[in-house]
C-alpha cells in the first residue's frame, strides 16, 4: 500500500504498525481454523473404527480400546473448614441461701432444677447434684435436715439420697406446706382473696395462685371466682357492656376486660386529681387586695404634755417601810394607752382612737365588719313617688 509522498512521519509509522498487526492476526486465524479441520477430521476417522470394530469384533482388541481414557480432571479444592466457635453462655446466679422455711421451698427447689437444667455438663453425675443443692442449706430448720443426712451417711457408710428425683421428694415432704391444697381451697370459699383496695393485677396475681394451689382447672368455676372477688364497680361495667361481653367459660377475656377497665379507672382518677388541684393552685398565685377604705380621717390633736415623774423618796429611818405596797408597785405594769403608748390617759380616752393610720390589723378588721353589719342594718327605702290623697 503506497503512501502519499507529503505524509508525516508518524502517521506513516503507524498506518505500517497497523497493516502488519492486521496480517498476522489473518495469519492466525487460518492456523486455527486448520487445526480444528484436522481435530475434526481426526475424530471423524476414529469414530469410523470404532463402529466398525463394534459391528465386527476381533479376538483381539486393537491397541486403540487398549489405551486407557483420558484422566478425569479433579475438582478445585474446596477452602478448609473453619474450626467452630466456642458458644458463650450467659452467667448463671446461684440459687440463694435456704433456711428451711416453707413459704420459700418452692422456689429454692425451683432456682436448684433450672441451673442444673442450663448447667448439665457442669455435673458428672446425680450424686453431685444433691450436693451441690445441700451447699445452699446454711441455716435453721434446712441446716439441721443436712446435718441429718450426712450423719445417717457417716452411721451406714451409704448415703441416704441416691437420685435427685428422691431428693426432690424428700425436699416436698420437709419443706413445703403441708395443707396447700386445702388452705387454697378454704381461701377461696371465704371472702379474703377478695380484691378489696387493690389493683386488677395484684388481685390477679394472687387469684391465680390459689387457683394453682386449689387444682381448679374448670373455666366456668374460675370466671365464677373471679367474679365474686372483683369489686363492684368493675364486675357491673364488664356484666353490662353492650358488646363484646366475655362469655362465662371463658376465663382470660374476663382478665383483659377487668384490666382494662381499671387501667381506665386509674386514669380517670389521676384526670380528676388533676383538674381538682389546678384551680386551687391558680388560685394561690394570685395575691387578691382588699379596696382601700374610704374613711374620714380626723385631725389630729396635739398629744398632752408629758409631765416628769417626781424620783422616788427614800423612806426615813424612823418610818417603817411598807414592803407589800413596793412588791405590788414592781409586780403591776404601769396603766396607759395600748393605742399611741401614752401612760397619761387610757384607750377610751385616746385623740387617736379614730385615727384609721393607728389600728392595727385586728382593729381594722372589726371596723369593716361593722360598718358591713351596719349597712346591712339600714332598711332601703324604695323610691317610690307619693300616693295623692282623694279628698271627697
Amino acid at each position: 500500500m503506497s503512501l502519499p509522498s507529503d505524509t508525516p512521519q508518524g502517521v506513516a509509522d503507524a498506518l505500517e504498525y497497523l497493516q502488519h498487526h492486521l496480517q498476522e492476526l489473518t495469519e492466525r486465524q487460518h492456523v486455527s481454523e486448520s487445526n480444528i479441520n484436522s481435530t475434526l477430521a481426526a475424530l471423524t476417522a476414529q469414530l469410523q473404527q470404532l463402529t466398525q470394530l463394534v459391528a465386527n469384533p476381533p479376538s483381539p482388541l486393537p491397541a486403540v480400546l487398549n489405551t486407557p481414557p483420558p484422566p478425569i480432571p479433579s475438582p478445585p479444592a474446596s477452602p478448609s473448614p473453619t474450626p467452630p466457635t466456642r458458644r458463650i453462655r450467659p452467667k448463671l446466679s446461684c440459687p440463694p441461701d435456704f433456711n428451711g422455711k416453707h413459704h420459700n421451698g418452692r422456689a429454692f427447689l425451683n432456682s436448684c432444677s433450672l441451673y442444673i437444667h442450663l448447667a448439665l455438663e457442669q455435673f458428672q453425675d446425680e450424686q453431685e447434684r444433691i450436693l451441690w443443692a445441700l451447699t445452699f442449706f446454711k441455716e435453721g430448720r434446712a441446716a439441721k435436715w443436712s446435718e441429718n443426712i450426712f450423719r445417717q451417711e457417716a452411721d451406714t457408710g451409704v448415703f441416704p439420697i441416691q437420685t435427685w428425683g428422691e431428693f426432690e421428694q424428700q425436699f416436698r415432704l420437709h419443706f413445703f406446706p403441708a395443707n396447700v391444697e386445702a388452705d387454697a381451697i378454704n381461701a377461696l370459699e371465704g371472702t379474703s382473696y377478695h380484691q378489696g383496695n387493690r389493683t386488677v393485677d395484684d388481685y390477679l396475681d394472687s387469684f391465680q395462685a390459689l387457683v394453682s394451689d386449689a387444682g381448679y382447672m374448670n373455666p366456668r368455676t374460675l370466671v365464677v371466682k373471679f367474679r365474686r372477688g372483683l369489686r363492684v364497680g368493675i364486675q357491673s361495667q364488664i356484666t353490662t357492656m353492650p358488646y363484646g361481653r366475655p362469655a362465662d367459660t371463658d376465663p382470660d377475656a374476663w382478665y383483659k376486660a377487668a384490666r382494662r377497665i381499671d387501667q381506665a379507672c386509674l386514669a380517670n382518677e389521676a384526670f380528676q386529681s388533676m383538674s381538682c388541684s389546678a384551680p386551687s393552685a391558680a388560685l394561690k398565685t394570685i395575691s387578691v387586695r382588699p379596696p382601700p377604705l374610704s374613711v374620714a380621717r380626723l385631725p389630729l390633736a396635739p398629744p398632752p404634755p408629758v409631765t416628769p415623774k417626781p424620783p422616788p423618796t427614800t423612806p426615813s429611818m424612823g418610818v417603817p417601810m411598807d414592803v407589800d405596797v413596793a412588791r405590788k408597785a414592781r409586780s403591776l405594769p404601769p396603766r396607759g394607752c395600748y393605742q399611741c403608748g401614752d401612760a397619761n390617759h387610757v384607750v377610751r380616752d385616746c385623740p387617736y382612737r379614730l385615727d384609721v393610720c393607728q389600728l392595727t390589723t385586728e382593729q381594722r378588721e372589726e371596723l369593716i365588719e361593722d360598718l358591713l353589719a351596719l349597712k346591712d342594718a339600714v332598711p332601703i327605702e324604695e323610691s317610690c313617688p307619693p300616693e295623692e290623697e282623694d279628698f271627697a
